[in-house]
């Protein structure tokens, strides 16, 4: 079984994908319409590339306090979390499902993954 097939299976995870880097193509399973999951996809390729450049910069001023390299982001809302890592996403419903039980699955799933922006 794949990562986006484990990730769907785990409680209140609404949907899972993967995206590109360079933003041309993207895949997902859910509960997601297509034209949604492409902006989720989007979303999720920009927030990428700003949350690693802040990563980069911070890691100039503080080469030492770990945050380099940067494998993903999390953001979390009243009701539903998305996260990234690698290049693979998930929508947690807040309700349904651990957002340490899926962050620590992708972590270790996706742990030897690229992260390369290109």
């Amino acid at each position: 079984m794949g990562v986006i097939a484990e990730l769907l299976a785990k409680p209140g995870v609404v949907v899972a994908g993967e995206y590109a880097y360079r933003g041309d193509r993207f895949s997902y399973r859910g509960e997601l319409s297509e034209r949604n999951a492409r902006m989720a996809s989007i979303m999720c390729r920009a927030t990428t590339m700003g949350t690693t450049m802040e990563g980069e910069m911070l890691g100039e001023f503080c080469p030492d306090c770990g945050i380099l390299p940067v494998r993903g982001w999390v953001m979390r809302g009243s009701g539903y979390t998305i996260c990234v890592v690698a290049n693979v996403f998930c929508l947690l419903d807040n309700r349904q499902g651990s957002l340490n039980q899926i962050l620590g699955f992708m972590r270790q799933a996706l742990a030897d993954d690229p992260m390369d922006l290109i």
